[in-house]
C-alpha cells in the first residue's frame, strides 16, 4: 500500500471573515503543491467557533465549499476540516468536510456538542459516523470535543488506518488534548491526527495550537510549534501499520458492544 503524506495546517482565524481566512488557506496551498496528499484544517476555520450560525452557516454547496472543491482539484490536495452549515430543515451543524482531488466528497455532522460553550443550543448534533476510503487508507474524521469519548472513537476491528481530530481547543486545557491524542493513537492502533487552532477569539478564549501526528504506537511524529502558523507533512506507511497490527493483536480481544444513539 502506498505512503499517505498529510500536512497539518495550524492557523489563527480572523473572527466570521471567511474572505480572509479562506485567502490564507489559498496562500498555505501554493506552497503544498505536489508535497503532500491531503491537508488538514482546524475545526469551524473559516469562521472560528462562532454561536451564531444563522449569521454565517452556509448550505453545502455555498462559498465555503464549492471553493474548497475547486482548489482541491487545482492543487491535487484532498481537503479535511469543518465549517458551519446550515440544513434543508433550517438547523444548523458543525460539519466536517473531506473533499478529494477527484470530486468525491464526505461530510460529518459533530456528534459530541460541547454544552460548556452553548454549542448545544445553536446547534444539532449528527448520529452517523462514516470511514472514509482515500487512496486505499481508511480514515475517520471527527471534530474537537468528539476527542473525549473514547466509546464514539472507537477502531472496532480496524475499521480505519487514520483518525482525525480538526478542533478549536482551548489552551486552558492543552494537557487533556495532548494526553487523549497520544491515548487514542494506543487504544485504537491507529495513527492519529489532531488539528488546532492558535490565537484568541472576541470573548478572550486563547488557543495555543498543539497540531500533532502520533503513530500507533504512540510516538509523536510531527508537531507545529505553538502559537504559530504553520505546516507539518509527515508520511504515514500503512504497511508498518498492518505488520504491527498483525505482531501485536489486542484488537481481537476487544470488547464487543453497540454504540445507543
Amino acid at each position: 500500500m502506498t505512503p499517505l503524506r498529510i500536512s497539518l495546517l495550524q492557523t489563527d482565524i480572523a473572527w466570521e471573515e471567511k474572505p480572509k481566512n479562506l485567502c490564507r488557506l489559498r496562500e498555505m496551498l501554493e506552497t503544498l503543491r505536489g508535497k503532500t496528499e491531503l491537508a488538514i484544517l482546524p475545526e469551524t476555520f473559516t469562521t472560528g467557533f462562532s454561536m451564531n450560525p444563522a449569521s454565517v452557516a452556509e448550505p453545502i454547496d455555498g462559498e465555503t465549499i464549492s471553493t474548497l472543491k475547486q482548489w482541491a482539484s487545482t492543487y491535487g490536495i484532498a481537503l479535511a476540516g469543518s465549517y458551519i452549515a446550515c440544513t434543508p430543515s433550517s438547523e444548523h451543524c458543525n460539519r466536517a468536510f473531506f473533499l478529494t482531488p477527484e470530486g468525491e466528497a464526505h461530510y460529518y455532522d459533530k456528534h459530541h456538542l460541547f454544552r460548556i460553550g452553548h454549542e448545544t443550543e445553536h446547534y444539532s448534533p449528527g448520529n452517523e459516523r462514516p470511514i472514509i476510503n482515500f487512496r486505499g487508507w481508511n480514515i475517520l474524521l471527527l471534530i474537537c470535543y468528539d476527542l473525549r469519548f473514547p466509546v464514539w472513537s472507537r477502531n472496532r476491528n480496524n475499521e480505519y488506518d487514520l483518525l482525525i481530530y480538526v478542533a478549536n481547543w482551548p489552551a486552558a486545557r492543552r494537557k487533556v488534548w495532548d494526553t487523549l491524542l497520544q491515548a487514542r493513537a494506543l487504544e485504537n492502533i491507529s495513527y492519529v491526527c489532531g488539528v488546532n487552532r492558535i490565537g484568541k477569539t472576541p470573548q478572550d478564549i486563547a488557543h495555543d495550537g498543539g497540531s500533532a501526528v502520533y503513530s500507533y504506537k504512540g510516538t509523536q511524529l510531527a508537531l507545529v510549534p505553538d502559537n504559530t502558523e504553520g505546516i507539518a507533512t509527515v508520511t504515514l506507511d500503512y504497511n508498518l501499520l498492518q505488520e504491527f497490527r498483525q505482531k501485536f493483536p489486542v484488537w481481537k480481544d476487544a470488547d464487543d458492544f453497540s454504540i445507543k444513539l
